[in-house]
Formats: structure tokens, sequence, C-alpha cells
């Protein structure tokens, strides 16, 4: 019996057989590549948590080697809380990560603490989808991150870091016409430090002190970056 390619039914079967072996194909290819796709995601990860150490510009061996040699995660069960420890030229620095949202899409960092635990050393903010030039800028050290060093892990108010318009009394400039975006770490830096100090985490830091409550404050004031 001769097979009829101009039939209805060998078109359909024929269709099946190549789907199925295309899905096939990009299943092997997928588990293939898996391993090194989650080798790169790990090592991006270790080099977000370096830049936090102002570590910017290692290459991937260098950030591999240093990370394996100077940086550990600590997990604590019973408060339920995660950071890393580095020892950076001798002295410990404590890095704490920290998620939220900017205008377009979530926003992520870490901020390196120094062993007083009270000063702030350095930080690194990332993100997928702010506007560049404009939102973006949360990821340029010079421009934004810079301003971060040195100042007290909650502000000088004791109730978290102020994002404010320049000569407007913040801890840190707000980037001109990003308000939603320097707002949003601002409220990123406030929620995700509140799990530490509700814990007692931070030294000489009063555990009851309510820094949702605070953030939702700042919400309300709708303070703006720019002039009207």
């Amino acid at each position: 019996m001769k097979l009829n390619t101009n039939g209805n039914v060998y078109t359909i079967v024929y269709a099946s057989v190549m789907v199925i072996i295309v899905a096939l194909l990009l299943a092997v290819v997928s588990a293939a590549l898996k391993p090194r796709q989650d080798a790169n995601v790990k090592l991006d990860t270790q080099k977000q948590i370096l830049a936090s150490l102002n570590l910017r510009d290692l290459d991937n061996a260098a950030a591999e080697k240093f990370y394996a040699e100077n940086i550990k995660e600590v997990t604590c069960d019973k408060c339920q809380l995660s950071w890393f420890e580095a020892n950076l030229n001798g002295e410990k620095k404590y890095i704490l990560p920290v998620r939220g949202a900017g205008l377009w899409g979530p926003i992520w960092g870490y901020i390196a603490v120094n062993d007083d635990k009270q000063t702030i050393f350095s930080v690194f903010f990332n993100h997928d989808s702010e506007t560049p030039g404009l939102g973006g800028e949360i990821k340029n050290y010079a421009v934004f991150q810079q301003q971060f060093e040195g100042k007290p892990v909650l502000g000088t108010s004791g109730k978290g870091i102020l994002i404010e318009k320049a000569g407007n009394g913040g801890d840190v400039d707000c980037i001109s016409g990003a308000t939603i975006t320097s707002k949003g770490v601002e409220s990123m830096l406030i929620s995700g430090l509140a799990p530490y100090v509700e814990a007692g985490w931070f030294d000489q830091v009063e555990p009851a002190l309510n820094l949702k409550a605070v953030m939702n404050e700042n919400e309300v004031e709708n303070r703006e970056c720019d002039e009207k």
C-alpha cells in the first residue's frame, strides 16, 4: 500500500513526530546546559556580594577564589534569618541581602556592614528593568551607591536611611527624575533590615523599633525627589 504523503493523516502524524523530536532535543540540551547555567547564576550572585565590599572589578577566577576563601553564609534557624560574613583585609564585615520593588520591577542588593554593626561599609544595588539614566542609576557606584558609605545603618534618625532630594536633609541624595525607584530603595532598606532589628541582630538598637511602621509613615508623606 502506497503511503499518501498528501493526506491529512500523514501531515498530522509527521508534524506530531517532529514536535516530539524537537521537544526531546530541547530537553536534552536544557539538561546538559543546566549545570553551567546554575554555575553562572551562582557566580553572578557571588560577584554582587563582593561588589558590596567594593570588590567590583575582579575577573571570574579571582572572584570565585576570594569568595571561597573569605566569605561564608550564616543561617540563624531560631530567628529565620541569614547573612554573609566576610574577611576583608583582616577586618570582619557583615553582608545583609535586601529585596524590594522599583518603578518597573524588582530591585535587590546587599548591604555590607562594618564589624560594629552600626555603620555601612558599602552597598550594591541591582535591577532588571529600571529606566536607563534614571532609576537604572541605582546600580551606578559613583552616582548613587557611594553615598551610603560610612552612614549609620539605620540612618541619622535611627529609623532607616532616608533618601531625599539634594539639600533636603536626607541621608542620601535621591536620583533626580527617579522618585519612585529612589523611594523603592529606601523602602527596601527599611523592610529588609526590619527582621534583623526585630531579632536583636543590631547592637545598641532597640528591638521594639517598628521599622515597618516607619516605612508606612514615609509612604504617606509622599516625599518627592524633584521640585514641582
